[in-house]
């Protein structure tokens, strides 16, 4: 080899080693974090646990009769609101019938006649409520087994709510119906009932909760789907920061503050308050015309050693230990 190429070939390899060392300088600094800079600002906190369910009755009472017969006349209809001892419909019983009916065969005034020696018997409503079902009509016939209207004290919704949110609800706590079938009417309503019992289905445990309306109104029906919305806690005015902005390290809520006239933070502990996962509450450590930092993560970025309390555990690798 002619001492002209090996000059050639040392040029090159000299290029390529600097190039290479230029790119790996150039990625590392790239890989330098950027922030977004958010104002600590005043504002309102609320939080909410979210949870379906369905209309059904409080009480349901099924009326049967206590003898076989007929249905003569029905008095009433279905939503309609009852009290206590109002007469729901007349009826017969099986003999009755019978007998009114060989009557109507000899005649309009035989019939008169028996129907009234022999009168109808009344069925009466024994709570006060809402008539929710009517299973028959006039001129059908029924068993003693067989329950021939049902009513309901109340309309309630039965949510379903999961464990890890249970033991923020409370009794006579606010809270929000909205039916699926009336979304623009939402309803006020209070939390009257916590099941003792849990159900577990594909290894999720939830609680069903009665939150009853505040009115019930008139196109509320049992069976309907319903999204009920629990009023845990509220603030207003209070300071608030992005959560993604908190910090966590022993026990520690730690946030990275601008520094005046600069672009480089400082890292300040603070006390928290109530938070609805996005925004938390800021007690003590920060004021209205601070300004904190908050990392931009990039696609393949490496992770920051900082904790987010409203986001995933962070996982550390384990020190290998020695042979």
């Amino acid at each position: 080899m002619t001492r002209s190429k090996k000059l050639i070939f040392a040029s090159l390899g000299a290029v390529l080693l600097l190039s290479g060392g230029y790119y790996f300088w150039n990625k590392e600094k790239n890989e330098a974090p950027k922030y977004r800079e958010i104002p600590v600002t005043t504002g309102d906190l609320e939080i909410t646990i979210l949870a379906t369910g369905t209309v059904q009755p409080k009480n349901r009472l099924e009326i049967k009769a206590p003898v076989a017969g007929r249905i003569e006349q029905i008095l009433v209809k279905e939503g309609q609101q009852i009290r206590k001892g109002q007469i729901l419909a007349w009826m017969s019983s099986t003999e009755r019938a019978a007998m009114l009916d060989a009557a109507r065969a000899q005649g309009a005034e035989e019939y008169k006649k028996w129907s009234e020696l022999y009168l109808a018997t009344p069925v009466m409503a024994p709570i006060s409520g809402t008539l929710i079902l009517k299973n028959v009509e006039p001129g059908q016939t029924f068993t003693t087994t067989d329950a021939i209207f049902v009513m309901s004290d109340r309309l309630t919704v039965k949510a379903q709510v999961d464990e890890t949110d249970i033991a923020q609800i409370k009794l006579k706590e606010k809270a929000t119906i909205v039916l699926d079938a009336y979304p623009q009417n939402p309803q006020p309503a209070i939390v009257d009932q916590i099941a003792f019992d849990a159900t577990t289905v594909n290894s999720v445990t939830t609680y069903i909760v009665d939150v009853i309306p505040v009115e019930t109104p008139d196109f509320m029906r049992s069976g309907m789907t319903a999204n009920v919305t629990f009023n845990i806690a509220a603030k207003k005015d209070v300071l608030i920061v992005p959560s993604e902005a908190l910090r966590v390290s022993e026990g520690r809520t730690m946030v990275l503050v601008k520094k005046p006239n600069s672009k480089e933070g400082v890292m300040r502990e603070i006390r928290t308050g109530i938070t609805d996962g996005k925004n938390t509450e800021v007690v003590e450590g920060l004021s209205e015309n601070d300004m904190v930092l908050v990392t931009e993560f990039r696609l393949g970025a490496k992770s920051s050693q900082s904790t987010n309390p409203f986001g995933p555990p962070s996982r550390t690798r384990p020190r290998s230990g020695g042979r």
